[in-house]
């Protein structure tokens, strides 16, 4: 029985773009073609969504729905949030402190907003890699007008000599054991997230709010690191760029270029080319 993908999802940073972090003309043609047949093209990252819908802009599907944080927020086509799960405020507090105590830089997400205490080399390398700008304020104000306002952090990052983050690992698997889901993307940056969500959780809301006649077996997914494993593993046709990590490739069913090469796009080309489609699975 032949594949027949109906939707695509991509991670962003390490997969999407390319080596001046924007997104290429070759990746930009072939999701053209994929819109033109109606076959909808989502982005999905640990990012914030307005550091997700400038992509979506150049890409030219603006308006089109977006799985933010990890699948910590999941947004429709009018942004309405279909999904939202965040980290508790009480152990917002803690990681703080923690994270505090050990000079490591914070940053704290919710929705659209991003705090900063100040704008040092960890939030300027962000706000130049995202192409987004943080708010600079105290901690202390932010957690305090979180409190007033009942909501958590859709994600907390925490930045700053490797042995620093390993005490805090330490330290937070020591008091939440497996509430949080600890993600150290580079030895100096740990992303810390509610446990419950995964980009998994995210494609199968979204699928189930906006597109309920698709199953998981109808996704086509792309990406590059750990958390993009259960993702890859769970839909159709996991695809893993050349510069994702050994595991990521270990569940993929295709393997493209990296995405200095414009992986996504050789990978919707040869997926989504009714002449390229092969029957059972794509070989790795």
């Amino acid at each position: 029985m032949k594949f027949q993908p109906r939707i695509a999802f991509t991670d962003i940073d390490g997969t999407l773009l390319d080596k001046d972090r924007g997104v290429s003309a070759v990746t930009k043609k072939a999701v053209a073609q994929l819109t033109q047949r109606n076959i909808p093209f989502i982005l999905i990252s640990s990012r914030m969504p307005r550091a997700m819908t400038h992509l979506q802009a150049d890409l030219n599907i603006s308006g089109a729905p977006l799985i933010a944080y990890n699948g910590g927020l999941v947004l429709d086509a009018r942004g309405d949030v279909l999904s939202s799960q965040a980290i508790q405020l009480t152990t917002v507090n803690d990681i703080a402190e923690f994270a505090t105590a050990l000079n490591l830089v914070t940053m704290l997400y919710h929705h659209d907003e991003w705090y900063v205490t100040e704008r040092e080399h960890y939030a300027l390398r962000e706000e130049n890699n995202t192409r987004t700008a943080a708010t600079v304020q105290d901690l202390s104000t932010t957690l305090a007008d979180w409190k007033e306002r009942q909501i958590g952090a859709h994600k907390v990052m925490a930045m700053g000599v490797p042995e620093g983050i390993d005490a805090l690992v330490g330290q937070l698997t020591d008091a939440y054991g497996s509430r949080l889901h600890l993600y150290r993307s580079k030895d100096d940056y740990l992303e810390i997230a509610d446990a419950q969500i995964s980009k998994l959780t995210g494609v199968q809301t979204l699928l189930e709010a906006c597109y309920p006649d698709l199953t998981l077996a109808d996704c086509v997914a792309f990406g590059d690191n750990y958390n993009d494993v259960e993702m890859l593993a769970g839909v159709g046709l996991g695809v893993a760029v050349a510069n994702a990590r050994e595991e990521v490739k270990a569940v993929a069913d295709l393997h493209v270029a990296g995405n200095k090469e414009d992986g996504v796009a050789e990978g919707l080309t040869k997926i989504f080319d009714q002449r390229q489609r092969t029957s059972g699975p794509i070989p790795k």
